[in-house]
């Protein structure tokens, strides 16, 4: 089931109350699509479906067109989530790391609709990589995204975020970029995503704070005047324990990109290291191991368990029926 705007906003505050957090995974290719939604089947939860620009550009998608790139992304989930196998499966397709020239362009597009064969198909929710902006620059951006959904006339789950690689983001740089949006744009924020202490990639995380968590749902959530949760960004190589700390300070959206891409490289080089010989033409097996789906069945083979326990740890598992049943 692939999620619109409303119903991600009320996922979100759905991991809230029940104090569980949503993997996101970012997702570079099909078959880690499809590896992701079957971790989310297997333990009956909802997952986040992620893509960056450098997805969106890649060949797997757009090859070299990012518009291009997202609707195909979109045409593909759609196919997936309405299929028997994963239509009970809450998705969220979230645009990450998007930034740069086009960026806001993209976006907008992306929030009036792509046109897939007649039907219009948007991402669940949205992100603005603020990385490179200045304050004033993040909320004139996210102020204009707000905008261009209003002036369409659709819902918006905006998430909204800091330096998240710049240490611990003071909270009076919360209050002033949440402030300059959720006044005139309320319930338009579903997410916050400041920096915490961790870091994109696979560094140290030593400097991880729970209660820097804790300190930023209680501002964020009080200045839009409901609960908003935090987006944790660089998860990879952080303990079951930091992360379940986390979610009980107010995390519900856990994105997982560096280790997720090193298990499935690691794993690609195992394939074609112990399949050398069945890559000559002369083998009786060559046909079959050298086609695309004999090397990503042997990745999904490691990679779904550890997703799957992944999702485990973050307390997705079983909230999945339970959010459907919501009928929301």
């Amino acid at each position: 089931m692939l999620l619109n705007a409303t119903q991600t906003k009320q996922l979100f505050l759905h991991a809230l109350k029940h104090q569980y957090a949503i993997l996101a995974i970012n997702t570079d290719s099909p078959a880690c699509i499809t590896d992701a939604l079957e971790a989310a089947r297997a333990v009956d939860a909802p997952i986040i479906i992620e893509t960056s620009l450098w997805q969106l550009k890649g060949h797997s998608f757009g090859f070299g067109d990012a518009h291009l790139g997202m609707a195909r992304y979109l045409a593909q989930l759609a196919v997936l989530c309405s299929s028997a196998r994963f239509s009970s499966v809450p998705v969220v397709f979230h645009t990450d790391h998007i930034k740069g020239a086009g960026a806001l362009e993209l976006l907008q597009a992306a929030i009036r609709g792509f046109d897939v064969q007649g039907i219009k198909l948007r991402p669940s929710s949205i992100s603005l990589d603020a990385s490179e902006l200045s304050h004033t620059e993040n909320i004139a951006a996210i102020r204009l995204l707000c905008q261009t959904a209003l002036e369409v006339g659709v819902d918006i789950a905006l998430e909204m975020e800091s330096g998240v690689d710049d240490g611990i983001t003071p909270l009076a740089d919360a209050e002033v970029l949440l402030g300059g949006v959720v006044k005139d744009f309320p319930k338009r924020i579903a997410l916050w995503a400041p920096g915490v202490g961790t870091q994109h990639g696979l560094g140290s995380q030593a400097a991880f704070s729970a209660e820097a968590v804790q300190n930023h749902h209680n501002l964020a959530s009080g200045l839009a005047g409901s609960r908003i949760g935090i987006a944790l960004h660089g998860s990879s190589g952080l303990s079951t324990e930091a992360l379940q700390a986390a979610v009980k300070a107010g995390v519900c959206k856990v994105n997982w990109s560096s280790e997720s891409l090193l298990i499935r490289s690691q794993t690609a080089l195992e394939f074609y290291q112990t399949h050398t010989a069945e890559l000559e033409k002369t083998h009786a097996n060559w046909k079959n191991t050298a086609m695309d789906n004999g090397l990503q069945s042997f990745i999904a083979t490691k990679y779904v368990p550890i997703a799957r326990d992944r999702i485990q740890v973050l307390g997705g598992a079983g909230q999945g029926q339970a959010f459907i049943s919501l009928g929301l």
